[in-house]
């Protein structure tokens, strides 16, 4: 099962902060990898270059450096952060295989509340993964 990562911060120490598209952060310690794969051990300024792989499998640094989305899940750390839950609706309608009209009529029915469901930052919207739950079941795909 992959877990799809939407953003990726290097902290100090050899350390990422991975935010995954079902709301959850991770820290993740790179060090536990330089005894097998001291490939790993790069200068610090490089290690902060690390980006999220295109579509969101991975985390690479160059052409021969990179981490997969599992092991990051997987040996990562799960740290509460005030969006813990929170997830882009277009991340939910795959999740849950809707339509983005049908969670927008949710919202106007009220069967999703504005404000305590879901809420608007400037033109994304993002939706709680407890209300989605409550709304529709667990999610139908593994992303």
């Amino acid at each position: 099962m992959f877990h799809k990562i939407k953003n990726v911060t290097a902290l100090p120490e050899y350390k990422l902060s991975v935010q995954f598209s079902e709301g959850v952060t991770k820290i993740y310690d790179v060090t536990r990898l330089f005894r097998e794969y001291p490939m790993f051990i790069i200068p610090e300024g490089e290690f902060r270059r690390a980006i999220v792989d295109t579509g969101g499998y991975g985390i690479v640094w160059n052409d021969d450096l990179d981490l997969a989305c599992d092991e990051l899940w997987e040996h990562g750390e799960v740290v509460d952060t005030p969006f813990d839950g929170l997830i882009a609706m277009s991340d939910a309608t795959e999740l849950w295989e809707l339509n983005e009209s049908t969670l927008r009529k949710a919202i106007s029915y009220g069967k999703l509340v504005n404000g305590v469901d879901v809420c608007k930052y400037g033109k994304q919207w993002v939706v709680s993964m407890p209300s989605m739950i409550r709304e529709y079941g667990p999610p139908k795909k593994n992303v």
